[in-house]
C-alpha cells in the first residue's frame, strides 16, 4: 500500500536498535543509549571531532555536547586528546571501550541482516539494500544523526 514504507523503515529501525540495545546491555554495554550511537557513529568515520563539531553533527548545543563528551568520557567510551593544530582545543576521539562497542553493533547488525536475510532471502534483501542505497544517494547521502 502506498505511503507505508517510511512507517515500515522507522519500525524496522526501531526492532533492530531494541535488539542490539538489548544485546549489548547483556554484553556490558548497558550504559550505552541509542544517542550515543550518533556519537560513536560519527567520531568512528571522522576519526576524531571536537565538542563544538559533535554538537553541530549532533543538532545539539555546545554545551549538551560537552556534557555528552564528559559522560561518555567518565564512562570510558572516548578520551580527550590535544589537537593537532589548535592548542586551545581537544579532539574528542573513540577509546578502546567505544571501539568495542561499535564493533559489537556492527557484528549485531550483520547478525540481524543475515537472519532477515533468512527470512525473505538474500537475493530479496539486496534489492531493498540496493533500493535504499538508491533513495539515500539521491537525497544527498543526508548525515546519520538523531531527529530531535
Amino acid at each position: 500500500m502506498a505511503g507505508e514504507i517510511p512507517g515500515l523503515l522507522g519500525m524496522a529501525f526501531h526492532a533492530i536498535m531494541e535488539e542490539v540495545h538489548v544485546r549489548l546491555a547483556e554484553e556490558g554495554f548497558g550504559d550505552v543509549r541509542p544517542a550515543h550511537g550518533f556519537a560513536f557513529q560519527y567520531l568512528s568515520v571522522r576519526g576524531g571531532a571536537t565538542a563544538v563539531e559533535l554538537g553541530q553533527h549532533l543538532g545539539v548545543t555546545k554545551q549538551a555536547a560537552v556534557q555528552l563528551v564528559d559522560e561518555l568520557e567518565r564512562r570510558g567510551y572516548v578520551e580527550r586528546r590535544p589537537h593537532p593544530a589548535d592548542r586551545r582545543a581537544r579532539v574528542v576521539v573513540l577509546a578502546s571501550r567505544g571501539w568495542a562497542c561499535v564493533g559489537r553493533v556492527v557484528a549485531l547488525w550483520t547478525e540481524i541482516e543475515n537472519r532477515w536475510a533468512g527470512l525473505v532471502g538474500a537475493d530479496r534483501l539486496e534489492v531493498v539494500r540496493e533500493s535504499l542505497s538508491a533513495y539515500v544517494t539521491a537525497a544527498g547521502s543526508p548525515p546519520i544523526r538523531p531527529l530531535w
